[in-house]
């Protein structure tokens, strides 16, 4: 089962393949969110300081009766901290918020604040200070593994270059219509391993004829269909859902594409995604 697989981070971490995104659920329906998805299978949450509902997380995992260890647990530091001593504190708000012992894996949300989203600025150097405050958490054992997000090429080479811990992953936009291979190939050639958010191009490519055929053949829906075209390109997926009934069926994608399908779903033309920052299409990689 999809539920069960791993993939071995560069550290050694076994990171489930399929977990739950809750960005935009609401901390009064977090923790029920989250008791759902270890109720139908799941072993990997994902969260994130900006979202406002660590403390639902942590208290969906304690209620759940799944023993910790079972768990991978994923939160971010917020993309506006790019200091030493914020980050610190950041990072142990985090900690206190969860209250589930340590983080499983901490990362980077995004190489620039928000406001400044596919800047020209990098922030090498905030960056570089962020890091590492992570790095001595997870040399502390407070952090199991390290990563980033939303990083470009030269952003994981600042790091790579300057820090002392590699990064264990890179979370970025991929779905359909929508996959970076370039840097994809660039992260996996440097053993960061590749997650994906929004896997159904926050709703964009739902009403997609082309896939709604496709999906049908499998008997599957179209959710189901982008899911598992993020799994069979080798990557980590995170599809978001605070519905019980999406949670489960988001995590039944135990069928196989077909490598036909998979090659048309590769060349699907890009989607008009709800999200106007198209940060990794693969037509921008040539100077990423």
């Amino acid at each position: 089962m999809v539920l069960n697989k791993t993939i071995k981070l560069n550290n050694g971490v076994e990171i489930p393949v399929l977990g739950l995104g809750t960005w935009l659920i609401d901390e009064s329906i977090a923790a029920e969110a989250v008791i759902q998805a270890l109720k139908a299978g799941y072993r990997h949450i994902d969260t994130a300081e900006v979202y406002q509902n660590e403390k639902a997380i942590g208290e969906g995992i304690r209620k759940s009766g799944i023993p910790r260890e079972q768990i991978f647990l994923t939160t971010k530091l917020a993309a506006e901290i790019k200091d030493y001593e914020g980050a610190k504190k950041a990072i142990q708000k985090s900690l206190d918020n969860l209250d589930i012992g340590y983080i499983d894996l901490m990362i980077i949300h995004s190489p620039q604040p928000w406001p400044e989203f596919t800047s020209e600025n990098h922030y090498e150097e905030g960056n570089l200070a962020a890091w590492k405050a992570l790095e001595e958490f997870y040399k502390a054992g407070k952090i199991k593994a390290i990563g980033v997000s939303n990083f470009w090429k030269r952003d994981i080479e600042n790091i790579l270059k300057h820090g002392t811990v590699r990064p264990a992953v890179n979370q970025i936009l991929v779905h359909i219509s929508n996959t970076p291979f370039k840097l994809i190939e660039y992260c996996q050639s440097e053993g960061i391993a590749v997650e994906a958010f929004s896997p159904m191009g926050h709703g964009g490519i739902i009403d997609n004829p082309v896939l709604a055929e496709m999906a049908k053949s499998y008997n599957k829906s179209v959710a189901q269909l982008c899911i598992r075209y993020i799994v069979q390109l080798g990557l980590i997926v995170l599809p978001k859902s605070s519905n019980p009934d999406h949670i489960k069926s988001n995590g039944e994608v135990d069928f196989v594409i077909s490598d036909k399908d998979m090659e048309t779903l590769k060349k699907i033309e890009l989607a008009k995604d709800k999200n106007k920052n198209k940060l990794f299409f693969d037509e921008n990689m040539d100077n990423f």
